[in-house]
């Protein structure tokens, strides 16, 4: 069912602050920046970071897991079946289901990777980004 880590994603204060130190500090490749966003590659891992409220309840901070896109919708038949609880829609390019564990924990299922969004965001994205891949 699932293959892997797609990516992490964790709301932050302040994106210029956040790079710096993820870039600067902890050594992290730089993938692209905005205004609302950042993603870094640590090692194989991406990291997705947006600004966003931190509260508890209104973080956006998740696990995806990465399925194929041939049992994409299997998969979410049965979370479905399950009865877990939606937690977003998907506003993303590929395919993605957001879900809550029963303890509550943000999760995903997403079918595409890291290269597959920075294609769509190069494309769609608009100007005021910078790429750094």
């Amino acid at each position: 069912m699932i293959n892997g880590i797609n990516h992490i994603t964790w709301t932050v204060n302040d994106i210029e602050e956040t790079f710096d130190f993820y870039v600067n500090l902890l050594g992290m490749k730089p993938v692209m920046k905005s205004a609302v966003s950042a993603y870094f590659l640590c090692g194989t891992s991406w990291i997705a970071v947006v600004k966003a409220p931190t509260t508890m309840l209104t973080r956006y901070n998740h696990i995806a897991f990465t399925v194929d896109a041939e049992t994409y919708d299997i998969c979410v038949e049965k979370l479905i079946k399950y009865g877990v609880v939606a937690w977003k829609e998907n506003e993303t390019e590929g395919k993605s289901f957001y879900f809550l564990d029963p303890s509550g924990n943000k999760l995903e299922l997403h079918v595409g990777d890291l290269y597959s969004r920075i294609e769509d965001g190069k494309t769609h994205w608009g100007d005021d980004i910078c790429w750094y891949i």
